[in-house]
């Protein structure tokens, strides 16, 4: 019990893992597209977006192991990674886009990143005080 009270915790608010089962709701919605190989028959910019959105997301905790159903760790600094690709996709593209594939990127980087910014602002739990 010592180790589990040693341990920080991320506290995550309820509106953080609704977006992030949006997102996973997403991608199956597009793997439920792709024929039964699993990839999809055509290479697109917003699976690449989706792609890059959803390492950051499995980086802020925001997914569960499929074996054990425990949420994987979090890895803040390959979030922080995939999310300053997204950034970066977005400056190297601009004017480039068509308007759906722009807004999807605008509002991908916005959600991570307010994401981001929940999981890593959130205060750890501290041990309460021991009477000497």
């Amino acid at each position: 019990m010592a180790d589990e009270k040693s341990e920080p915790k991320i506290i995550i608010d309820s509106d953080w893992k609704e977006e992030a089962q949006q997102e996973k709701e997403r991608l199956a919605e597009m793997e439920k597209d792709a024929p039964a190989g699993g990839m999809p028959e055509q290479v697109s910019f917003m699976h690449l977006i989706n792609l890059l959105a959803m390492q950051a997301i499995v980086g802020m905790g925001g997914m569960q192991d499929p074996n054990t159903g425990k949420p994987l760790p979090a890895d803040p600094m390959m979030a922080r990674f995939h999310i300053d690709l997204l950034g970066l996709l977005e400056e190297k593209t601009k004017g480039n886009l068509e308007d759906d594939e722009k807004s999807l990127l605008s509002q991908t980087l916005h959600e991570l990143r307010m994401m981001f910014v929940q999981v890593t602002s959130a205060p750890t739990p501290q041990a309460p005080p021991t009477e000497s």
